[in-house]
């Protein structure tokens, strides 16, 4: 694990001094800590909608391996020899096992709402520190990250303005924030509902609040663009179900998660997207990416 002894980790409520990462764990007021938290409150998330996406999209569900794909190219843009990379809303820790993997000199933190997925992440990753805390009161010190990565977490905030200004504060100038959320306000279905999101969003209205919390953007595409023909006749159709049992929701949305992981064209076209996308953006999709710098 790369040392990341010398990070100016933040003391939990509670304690005294300045926690110190060990390699293996934190330790705090001389005692062993995995978790480091700070804040645990009511989520727009829970753990039994993590259990329902790990069970019915797995780890290789297309679209989330090509969203996990693309959040690795851009924390390849910071062309370090050891960046220091959170990623916000880890859950289970796919994200942070791909750049593992790909940038294995890179200095990883991990971080999420909710306690139960950080546990599970804690074992299957022990050399990796973990935070739990709110976004919107981020207690990370100012400027001390290089890349941030933030895949599906804002449309669950309330505020989400005030979280991704966090994200600007957190950073070092010149770093580099990869942000994927839902795309389409008018697209509002049982889904959104069922996986509690706040909203959905249109592309133009994202990059203009990430410039107004002083961004530069460097990229703004969305991530499926072949798909999105029939991603907007279902969504249309599910429109019409918004009143349905919640037990019926919640069978009809593990049905579709589970459909479009198993159909090999979704997966050909979502591959043939993340070629193409390399030399252009695409003008809609099921998701808005953005690839963010602070000046």
């Amino acid at each position: 694990m790369i040392d990341l002894e010398s990070f100016p980790w933040p003391a939990p409520p509670g304690c005294g001094g300045r926690p110190n990462w060990t390699g293996s764990n934190f330790e705090v007021d001389g005692k062993p800590v995995r978790i480091l938290a700070y804040h645990a409150e009511a989520s727009h998330w829970s753990e039994d909608l993590t259990s329902l996406h790990e069970a019915e999209a797995g780890r290789d569900h297309p679209i989330d391996v090509a969203s996990r794909r693309l959040a690795v190219g851009s924390m390849r843009r910071l062309a370090l020899a050891a960046p220091t990379i959170l990623d916000v809303g880890c859950s289970s820790g796919f994200v942070l096992e791909e750049l593992k993997s790909a940038l294995p000199r890179a200095r990883l933190i991990g971080a999420d709402y909710l306690s139960g997925p950080l546990e599970g992440l804690a074992q299957r990753m022990p050399d990796m520190p973990i935070l739990q805390f709110d976004l919107r009161r981020c207690p990370l010190p100012s400027a001390c990250l290089d890349g941030v990565t933030c895949l599906n977490v804002l449309e669950h905030i309330d505020e989400h303005e005030v979280a991704l200004a966090e994200i600007h504060r957190i950073l070092k100038p010149g770093g580099i924030a990869h942000v994927e959320v839902p795309a389409g306000p008018d697209l509002y279905d049982i889904y959104d509902l069922h996986l509690l999101h706040h909203r959905r969003y249109r592309l133009t209205e994202f990059v203009a609040m990430a410039r107004k919390a002083g961004f530069i953007v460097e990229k703004a595409t969305h991530l499926g663009f072949f798909l999105f023909p029939a991603f907007w006749w279902v969504k249309k159709r599910n429109r019409r179900k918004l009143k349905l049992p919640a037990k019926e929701k919640a069978r009809l949305v593990a049905a579709q998660i589970r459909s479009t992981r198993a159909s090999p064209l979704f997966a050909a076209l979502v591959n043939l997207e993340t070629v193409i996308g390399r030399y252009l953006s695409f003008p809609f999709g099921i998701r808005c990416v953005v690839v963010l710098r602070k000046p």
